[in-house]
């Protein structure tokens, strides 16, 4: 029997392999002879089950109507949320206060989104060891907005590198923590003592290890420290879901995920650890 994944974390706005084109194919309109290829690759690839983490451009929205033909059920957050000035231009909208975030919110619902993504720091730069690429949001800014997508009735997807980032959004009560790199003991504990569900991507960060361009020193010791975080968190009970970040450059759709549970189970998380993760978030992120 064909083994049926998960991929709890992808974007169908990209390609997997050149974000600018991906996006030029869709900047006129949603091409949707592009999505159907995608979603060929996904079901080919056996996956049953995709949490797309949004766009700006209507991609996901529109991918989420044909889903149903492909065998797969579909969950979007239309697109995600950032503020500005920080990262997140690529997958959403911008804003400037807490206003203006509590509006974006409502525009996402009536859009029909199943929950809410926000950004709340930059991304792993690959140049340097536990450098990202912006400073996170503030602490009672991340609770803030967390509170606001709950009050809503929203489960909330959290794009978050580094201990104290991730911490506080495990704090203030995320729902799922995603990427998650450069984490400390403390952050873990936290992490396995809450009702968090972290998927960590591990693939995004496997496919610049080897790319042209990048130390392979300091890839590999992120991908290295990345792994020993994920064993440490699943040996503390945390939960774990499979989402491999499909369609960032070098993660394909389909096979992206196939990799990420390669990749998890390098860590030492077993099948049961990683469906058992999938299932909270099939239950937690669908719009009632």
């Amino acid at each position: 029997m064909k083994t049926a994944f998960a991929e709890c974390h992808g974007h169908m706005m990209m390609d997997g392999a050149d974000y600018t084109a991906a996006r030029h194919c869709h900047e006129h309109g949603v091409n949707m002879a592009v999505v159907r290829a995608e979603f060929d690759a996904l079901r080919n690839a056996g996956v049953t089950y995709f949490r797309d983490g949004g766009d700006a451009l209507g991609v996901s929205a529109r991918a989420a109507g044909i889903a149903p033909e492909y065998g797969i059920e579909y969950r979007t957050p239309v697109f995600a949320i950032h503020k500005k000035g920080h990262y997140g231009g690529i997958v959403g909208r911008g804003f400037a206060d807490l206003s203006e975030y509590r509006t974006l919110v409502r525009e996402a619902g009536q859009a029909g989104c199943d929950f809410i993504k926000v950004m709340v720091s930059g991304i792993v730069t690959f140049r340097r060891f536990g450098e990202l690429s912006c400073p996170s949001l503030p602490a009672d800014e991340i609770r803030e907005m967390i509170r606001i997508a709950h009050d809503d009735g929203y489960a909330i997807m959290i794009h978050v590198n580094g201990a104290d980032a991730v911490r506080a959004c495990v704090e203030a009560g995320a729902d799922s923590i995603e990427h998650g790199n450069f984490l400390d003991s403390e952050t873990l504990e936290a992490l396995a003592a809450s009702h968090t569900v972290w998927v960590p991507t591990v693939a995004a960060i496997a496919a610049f290890h080897g790319r042209d361009g990048f130390d392979p020193a300091v890839t590999g010791a992120i991908l290295n420290a990345h792994l020993e975080e994920v064993r440490k968190a699943a040996a503390l009970g945390a939960r774990i879901a499979s989402g491999s970040d499909s369609g960032a450059v070098g993660v394909p759709h389909g096979a992206g995920i196939v990799r990420e549970c390669e990749l998890l189970a390098e860590a030492g998380i077993t099948q049961t650890q990683t469906e058992e993760g999938n299932r909270w978030i099939r239950e937690v992120f669908r719009r009632i």
